[in-house]
């Protein structure tokens, strides 16, 4: 029957625009929430069947929501480094447990980069998920993988303790003055590296009295294995041979190495007619007693002793070889000007305490010391879908693969139609409240309107009910 055809219309109308009404509620009340995607709801006829002559059944409304989860927010700047905002396609992964993650564990997608390190030292956004990412192995690699989520694990900055990093490499940029008078124990040749030796000169016992004084000296601080402050003395004096200079390598004080006077290394250094150091026959780079390819090879503090002598046992430090540099990168020259250190480049550093957390656009978490070291931890991983659509919500602004979805593609952070991270941001809702506001009132006036249709018709139905009084 027509009238009742059109009172079920009637309230396929109540029932949709009440969804309708559900869909924007949602939406104005998640106004405000980081990366929320609006919800949208759309209507399509019913047709119950052919129209007859004279005749026509209503078949009423139907309505589908869904949500635009591909729509992108703006991105709005923030005051904490771990806020993380994705600038184009992808997800965040995504885990309920920091830990002990198996193959089976859920997987949540999400844009909500409201990330800040828990009382762990996890990542986690404000809904309780934490960020996964591929750590960094002990060479210092990510091995990325586009589809094994085995790989990744929750990213952890409470693990990085201090760190130090022994001196590895010495440039030096320095002049000899080529006019420098020959000391009178070279003339009388009774200097010895051996005896009556520079490092002799300082001898704590007796400083001064014995040993030959050098013509210049010159120190180069480094850090050893636990990040403690070393000083290795280069000591130079000039030879009675045209453009030869003796030269030793000492630790001050003498107490740090094995050796009562603190000597490491000697040997010779050669100048040609143009002032330009000779590295062939400089002896100081060639074998024991002198530094092997420039490389002062210092033994651990218990263990076999290096090329060049031992750390002393009570500093408990571990074995370091330190390149030094008189040529390039470095410059030590002789010529006709008093003799100066210009430069000397150190690598290395102190002890260093963590003080913040940095995140690149290409999701490189790394911890940042207060000795100027910066080390990564791990890479951010971007998930892509085919169909970011088909995702099936969750609770806490997060999304689960389905069948619409299609399966998931790992990317690092820029690559492979990955968005890139934006550090310091957050992206705001997609909702527009002068639109919500505008369906609201329209969902109201439909709901109104499905409402009279029912009211109409049941009048009519009483007037067929009332011919037979």
């Amino acid at each position: 029957m027509s009238i009742s055809s059109a009172m079920q219309a009637g309230v396929s109308g109540l029932v949709a625009n009440s969804s309708a009404l559900a869909a924007i509620s949602d939406n104005i009340s998640n106004a405000n929430t980081v990366a929320y995607k609006r919800n949208e709801t759309s209507f399509q006829s019913v047709v119950t069947g052919a129209a007859a002559k004279g005749a026509y059944n209503a078949g009423g409304v139907m309505s589908s929501t869904r949500q635009m989860v591909s729509q992108q927010g703006l991105l709005a700047q923030t005051n904490s480094a771990t806020d993380l905002g994705i600038q184009g396609q992808g997800f965040f992964v995504t885990t309920t447990k920091a830990s002990n993650l198996t193959a089976t564990d859920a997987r949540i997608f999400t844009r909500a980069g409201s990330f800040e390190v828990d009382a762990n030292g996890y990542l986690v956004n404000s809904a309780g998920y934490y960020l996964q990412g591929w750590p960094v192995d002990s060479q210092g690699a990510v091995h990325t993988d586009p589809s094994d989520l085995t790989r990744m694990s929750s990213i952890n900055v409470g693990s990085i303790g201090g760190t130090a990093d022994p001196t590895t490499t010495v440039s030096v940029n320095a002049n000899l003055e080529a006019s420098q008078t020959p000391s009178a124990a070279v003339v009388a040749n009774t200097y010895s590296a051996g005896g009556n030796s520079m490092a002799k000169y300082f001898d704590p016992a007796a400083p001064g009295v014995a040993g030959v004084k050098p013509d210049y000296s010159m120190q180069i601080p480094v850090s050893d294995s636990q990040g403690g402050q070393r000083t290795i003395e280069i000591d130079f004096l000039k030879n009675t041979t045209a453009n030869e200079w003796y030269a030793e390598v000492r630790a001050v004080p003498a107490s740090d190495v094995t050796d009562p006077l603190g000597l490491l290394a000697s040997g010779k250094v050669v100048f040609d007619s143009s002032g330009q150091l000779d590295m062939a026959n400089s002896t100081l780079f060639g074998a024991a007693p002198g530094m092997v390819g420039g490389v002062l090879d210092i033994g651990p503090s218990t263990g076999a002793a290096g090329a060049n002598g031992q750390w002393a046992a009570g500093l408990g430090i571990a074995s370091q070889q330190i390149t030094i540099n008189f040529g390039a990168p470095g410059n030590v020259t002789q010529l006709a000007s008093p003799s100066v250190t210009q430069s000397i480049a150190a690598n290395g550093t102190a002890f260093g305490n963590l003080t913040d957390i940095q995140v690149d656009e290409q999701g490189n978490v790394s911890a940042n010391f207060d000795n100027g070291v910066s080390r990564r931890i791990a890479q951010v991983a971007i998930a892509t879908f085919v169909n970011p659509n088909g995702l099936s919500p969750v609770s806490g602004n997060g999304y689960r693969t389905s069948l619409d979805s299609g399966p998931f593609n790992l990317k690092p952070p820029g690559s492979g139609g990955a968005g890139t991270l934006s550090p310091s941001t957050l992206e705001s809702s997609t909702v527009d409240l002068s639109s919500e506001f505008t369906g609201l009132i329209t969902t109201q006036r439909a709901y109104s309107a499905s409402s009279k249709i029912i009211t109409t018709a049941d009048q009519m139905l009483q007037e067929l009910i009332s011919i037979i009084r």
